[in-house]
């Protein structure tokens, strides 16, 4: 989607009418021509309102005249011929139409809570900017420069324990050591989280890093009792996303997809409680009590979310750090019905 709110038009034959508004390609920062350069340039014709990228190829800009005139006689001077202005390059323009609104996820839209009070899970706690935006980047730029394992769909990171995805579970016996010392503010941050200030033991031993490209979500999944202890934080970087939590009818720690390979029935009976909240960047979500042990959560295989009226777009990544408590020994929780080891 265009940034400037306006994108390339049609093919020649379905040409727009004249406008003040032009989309030129082979001009911008990824040909070492500055906004600033792209003002001067076509300034010579009339008044420029502004420059701004025409979508994120670093390479196509879109320039906005004040007058329809200028912006004619400017496409009659430059389009096709190289540019004295702008280090010679030959131009390509058109005239530019708004970029189309991304349109919202089909089907039923699932109202988002904008808070864990909202939400009204309990155990289910939010806070918003957790860490800040240069945190924020030390922490991506850490795992960046560390190995990744990628799975189907996404990359993944182990540390303090590996998850086995086959098991749903760790290997209690196979320790690969503390939790790396990029983390550390986070794990000092964490007993400020609402919902752990009666916790006397040791919060968390195992972190997965996710990395989400966009549009690729997450199944729905009660993380196994007995796999992890009570409190799961989650911390989100990068990108936004919607968490969605689901009580199915006759509810088990397995999802319906797990057993039929589908939701799509469960979730249209009425007696299905769904509920969703959004989550941004650079916020910490706590799952404990009912919300991590009796309520499957999901993030939907969308690339663009509906969020209170508002369509987001979700970033080229996402990437979330995940924090557990590895269990050893049985679960012994009041949710039985959800829980794989009582249910067993």
């Amino acid at each position: 989607m265009a940034k400037s709110g306006y994108t390339r038009p049609r093919p020649i034959a379905e040409d727009t009418a004249p406008s003040a508004i032009l989309f030129v390609a082979n001009c911008g920062p990824a040909v070492g021509l500055t906004h600033d350069d792209v003002v001067a340039a076509f300034g010579a014709f009339g008044e420029v309102e502004g420059v701004s990228a025409a979508d994120d190829s670093g390479a196509r800009v879109i320039v906005r005249f004040r007058e329809p005139a200028a912006a004619g006689a400017a496409m009659v001077a430059l389009h096709g011929r190289p540019c004295g202005r702008l280090a010679g390059r030959v131009l390509h323009i058109r005239y530019s139409v708004p970029a189309p609104a991304p349109k919202a996820p089909a089907g039923v839209s699932l109202p988002v809570a904008l808070s864990s009070s909202e939400l009204g899970i309990p155990g289910i706690h939010l806070v918003e900017e957790f860490v800040t935006a240069a945190e924020e980047q030390e922490l991506l730029a850490a795992v960046d420069s560390r190995p990744w394992k990628r799975l189907a769909k996404r990359r993944v990171q182990h540390y303090g324990y590996e998850f086995l995805y086959e098991t749903r579970n760790v290997d209690s016996k196979q320790f690969l050591g503390e939790l790396p010392s990029f983390v550390s503010k986070i794990l000092d941050k964490i007993v400020s989280v609402p919902g752990v200030e009666s916790c006397t033991t040791k919060l968390v031993d195992q972190l997965t890093v996710n990395e989400y490209p966009c549009g690729v979500g997450l199944s729905p999944h009660i993380d196994t009792h007995s796999a992890f202890e009570e409190m799961i934080f989650s911390l989100s970087l990068d990108g936004p996303c919607i968490m969605e939590f689901r009580q199915y009818p006759k509810g088990s720690w397995r999802a319906p997809s797990m057993v039929n390979g589908t939701d799509e029935t469960s979730i249209q009976d009425p007696q299905c409680i769904r509920k969703a909240v959004f989550l941004p960047p650079r916020s910490m979500l706590l799952m404990s009590g009912e919300g991590r042990y009796a309520w499957h959560h999901y993030i939907p295989h969308h690339k663009i979310d509906d969020v209170a009226g508002q369509v987001i777009k979700r970033s080229l990544r996402r990437v979330s750090f995940t924090f557990r408590k590895v269990r050893m020994g049985l679960c012994d929780c009041e949710y039985g019905q959800f829980c794989d080891f009582q249910s067993n």
